[in-house]
């Protein structure tokens, strides 16, 4: 490829479900608004606890994406508002010599009450924690050879590297157990922490996935 380029992914914490990715040569609005759109698509309902780092961008394009027209009765375009329900925290790390030494967080929408509230109901502490992201980035360096740094496999086009974070994405989602998502099995069963995938965590298969299965599998075509 001969450049740089930037990799904005998305991951839904609870499940560790990853839920796509964009790339582009610019760290900048488009490239924040084109991944925020897709999740949009996706989500059932607006009501989200959303975690964001340090860039400007992405509070913003959140907020513009996740809102609507509010109806007043009245001729003319009605003013557009924020959906209900969406909560947006920040955190941004300041590092030293490749270690974080500080983490600052804030409620950017909504309270630091309700998004504690959040994160109790869904298990996941107190506080919005940098590290969930820190895992899928780790992940995606270590089966994907472009990414490694110092790594002599470079891929030449933005089609292809985003083809190979779409295989990575899809595999780790389908076909790769995690630790963090094993669960208590009731009394009498075979393995007494069976291990899910993504996928299983998040109800959208009972099965941990082949390669074969997941590669063989009939994507429906767009409407």
């Amino acid at each position: 490829m001969g450049k740089k380029v930037w990799m904005a992914r998305a991951l839904a914490v609870p499940s560790r479900l990853w839920l796509g990715g964009v790339i582009s040569a610019h760290r900048d609005r488009q490239l924040i608004t084109c991944l925020v759109q897709g999740i949009r698509r996706c989500a059932v309902s607006a009501a989200l606890l959303v975690g964001v780092d340090g860039l400007a961008s992405d509070v913003t394009v959140f907020r513009r994406v996740f809102r609507k027209p509010g109806p007043t009765g009245r001729r003319g375009r009605p003013r557009v508002r924020a959906e209900p329900g969406l909560l947006i925290g920040q955190v941004v790390t300041q590092d030293a010599q490749r270690r974080v030494v500080r983490v600052r967080r804030r409620a950017v929408q909504g309270t630091s009450t309700a998004i504690r509230a959040v994160l109790a109901a869904t298990h996941r502490g107190t506080d919005i924690n940098p590290a969930d992201s820190e895992r899928p980035k780790a992940t995606f360096r270590s089966s994907l050879a472009p990414l490694a740094r110092r790594g002599r496999a470079i891929a030449h086009t933005n089609a292809v590297l985003t083809a190979g974070m779409d295989l990575v994405g899809c595999t780790d989602n389908f076909c790769w157990v995690h630790a963090s998502l094993r669960q208590l099995a009731p009394d009498g069963a075979r393995r007494q922490w069976p291990e899910r995938t993504p996928a299983m965590a998040a109800g959208l298969t009972d099965h941990c996935w082949t390669m074969s299965e997941l590669l063989h599998y009939p994507v429906p075509l767009p409407i």
